[in-house]
């Protein structure tokens, strides 16, 4: 059930976020350590309880409650707000927190938030990945998401890669292709990734 959890967290890159008693939209991306990385207002960050609901607030969604931290984006993590930009574009706010997960509630399965937060070992070599896949392989990323995800986009861009797959941006939102198993460090992520998309 964990892996299962894992990928589920990973498959979105948007969700619903509850603060005491409010309820806004977020999009998000993960830090190389596995933290999620969302732009807020000042009032998130002061609420005494904040939870993600993955992919929305419903009876199915994942639950994580989370411990948030202020971002500054000026900051030696302030290439967390870039790559959060390069998913998702422009911000809907100017402040920037990173979310530890605490705990995670799963198809009725409470399970411990750092199991959850996963590292990514890929993270030194992703831009290099995503800029050989962007700038050589653009029909073969359009050819892997009409026939995976019958999703056809015109100038798709590799945005993320991590040992379970790669985060694409197309049209209207960022979506995954996912690998048929977790890679580990010791493996080749380049040429899975070409695998993947030929």
């Amino acid at each position: 059930m964990l892996k299962k959890a894992i990928d589920h967290l990973h498959t979105w890159t948007s969700g619903d976020l509850r603060f005491d008693e409010h309820i806004r939209p977020v999009k998000y991306v993960f830090a190389p350590d596995g933290r999620l990385v969302v732009p807020v207002m000042v009032a998130m960050l002061q609420a005494t309880e904040m939870v993600v609901h993955v992919p929305r607030a419903d009876e199915t969604a994942m639950e994580l409650l989370v411990s948030p931290l202020e971002l500054d984006e000026d900051g030696p993590e302030g290439g967390l707000a870039d790559r959060w930009r390069i998913y998702h574009g422009d911000p809907p706010d100017v402040h920037w927190a990173s979310l530890t997960v605490d705990l995670a509630r799963f198809h009725g399965m409470v399970m411990d938030g750092e199991a959850i937060q996963q590292p990514n070992p890929f993270a030194p070599l992703e831009p290099a990945i995503c800029g050989e896949l962007n700038r050589d392989h653009v029909e073969k990323v359009r050819a892997a998401l009409v026939k995976t995800l019958d999703v056809d986009t015109e100038e798709p861009r590799v945005v993320g890669v991590d040992p379970r797959g790669i985060d694409v941006r197309a049209r209207f939102d960022v979506v995954r292709l996912a690998f048929d198993h977790v890679l580990d460090e010791g493996d080749d992520i380049r040429s899975t990734v070409i695998d993947l998309i030929s």
